[in-house]
């Protein structure tokens, strides 16, 4: 699949995985193109821990409730931490931002489904701190995002969106060109 191909065919799937593996080679191709995202004055402040145990992997998803990653064979965890710039300015926020769309963009490219879990793990009363207590992360870096890879099992749901037309023009705002 191209590039192309895999950003306009992308989505996030939150249903159940199938017991399909997914092998650490492909968990590593994931995380490499999660780290060759852009950082924000080259600062790189991202960094991942690639899940592919199958114990740790059910603990992890069994911390939250209700249990996310529905029975995925593995996953990849994304850490972030804040560092500012010469000038004062923070783009962690960005930095994570970018990793996890090139990662899930790899993610369907290469055949497998996920979806992008950060505000359950970042809202819910310290489930990201209980996440990174169970992989050893030290302190300074905050675990933002959880991401399930897998098989779908379950049919995959196309959201409706919106007509190009509506969201996106040339030369200004709203002009039909």
């Amino acid at each position: 699949m191209d590039a192309i191909d895999a950003i306009l065919s992308r989505n996030s799937y939150r249903g159940h995985y199938s017991d399909t593996p997914v092998p650490r080679e492909d968990v590593r191709i994931i995380m490499e193109c999660g780290l060759a995202a852009p950082s924000g004055c080259n600062l790189q402040t991202t960094s991942l821990i690639g899940i592919t145990d199958p114990e740790l992997l059910s603990r992890l998803c069994k911390l939250c409730d209700p249990p996310i990653g529905g029975g995925c064979t593995a996953a990849i965890c994304v850490l972030t931490q804040e560092k500012a710039t010469a000038g004062g300015n923070f783009y962690n926020i960005q930095d994570y931002s970018a990793a996890i769309q090139n990662m899930l963009i790899a993610i369907t490219a290469l055949g497998y489904h996920s979806c992008w879990y950060e505000g359950r793990v970042t809202s819910q009363d310290g489930l990201g701190r209980s996440m990174a207590q169970l992989l050893g992360v030290p302190e300074g870096y905050e675990l933002v995002c959880f991401l399930p890879i897998g098989v779908a099992k379950d049919a995959i749901k196309k959201p409706h969106k919106k007509a190009f037309e509506n969201r996106a023009w040339f030369n200004g705002f709203d002009r039909a060109d």
